[in-house]
């Protein structure tokens, strides 16, 4: 499938696109891997309906844009581990990612980005926002942007994925590797777009290094209300098909609950990223 087949129609101001005349069960040609690249760096977040794959092309489709983390807490996929099980039963009134996030940030080395596929969805309900962290740091003031470059924070997953997480179980797996933290520059350049962004979430973000958690906390509640303001976001309607495959250096991103006694099963390959400095 060649690139100059491709429609990419941006699905709002800030953040997002769908790109539409791709197969995604066929292997890509180089020029439409490009502008799929491409459009993820600058829009944060890609999407694509009508896509039937199997586990095997799903997992080859990733392993093109990088190598594939093998989830350490998910549930994995019972045949290919590459496949993180993102599944909730009607039974279930908790999901997963039903706060903002970035994936991974909790990593050294944090993942460049989650290609999730729908599977099974209820008939309403089940959307996932995404925010873009690019529009978040060009809309704050030239001081606090100078006040944010030197600063670098801690992320961790100890209070996410932990043992004390016991409503997640079942859900996830080897809580007890959530031992380990990060820190990341709470401003980051995008390696292939250039542009800077926030580099914060309210997932996995702990406090700055070198703050107490009492100095950090009024800065990033800031952060934090300020990257969910609705000009920076984008709202996803999922099908059974449908494929979102956004960049979690540049977005944040959260699953909406609002389904309960209805199943949604979704799967989910991350692609590893590098250092963000």
């Amino acid at each position: 499938m060649l690139s100059n087949s491709l429609e990419i129609k941006p699905v709002s101001g800030a953040v997002g696109a769908e790109i539409l005349g791709v197969d995604l069960s066929t292997p890509l040609a180089d020029d439409t891997l490009a502008a799929i690249r491409g459009t993820l760096a600058e829009r944060g977040v890609v999407f694509f309906r009508e896509q039937t794959l199997t586990p095997l092309q799903h997992i080859a489709l990733a392993r093109r844009f990088g190598d594939v983390n093998v989830n350490r807490f998910f549930a994995h996929h019972p045949e290919h581990p590459e496949i993180a099980m993102v599944t909730k039963e009607p039974g279930q009134q908790r999901n997963i990612g039903g706060g903002w996030h970035t994936d991974h940030s909790y990593d050294v080395e944090p993942a460049m980005g989650s290609m999730l596929y729908a599977r099974e969805v209820p008939p309403t309900g089940g959307d996932t926002l995404f925010a873009s962290m690019y529009a978040a740091y060009d809309a704050l003031s030239d001081g606090l942007k100078q006040t944010l470059e030197g600063l670098r924070a801690v992320h961790s997953s100890r209070h996410v994925f932990g043992q004390e997480r016991g409503d997640l179980k079942g859900r996830i797996g080897n809580t007890h590797l959530a031992t380990q933290d990060a820190d990341h520059p709470v401003v980051i350049t995008h390696p292939e777009s250039g542009r800077k962004a926030l580099y914060v979430n309210p997932g996995f973000t702990l406090r700055f290094a070198g703050w107490t958690d009492e100095e950090s906390r009024p800065l990033l509640d800031f952060l934090y209300r300020h990257g969910q303001q609705p000009e920076f976001s984008c709202r996803f309607q999922w099908r059974n098909g449908s494929m979102a495959f956004w960049d979690n250096r540049a977005t944040w991103h959260l699953a909406v609950n609002d389904y309960h006694g209805q199943r949604r099963e979704m799967h989910r390959i991350t692609v590893e990223g590098c250092a963000l400095g």
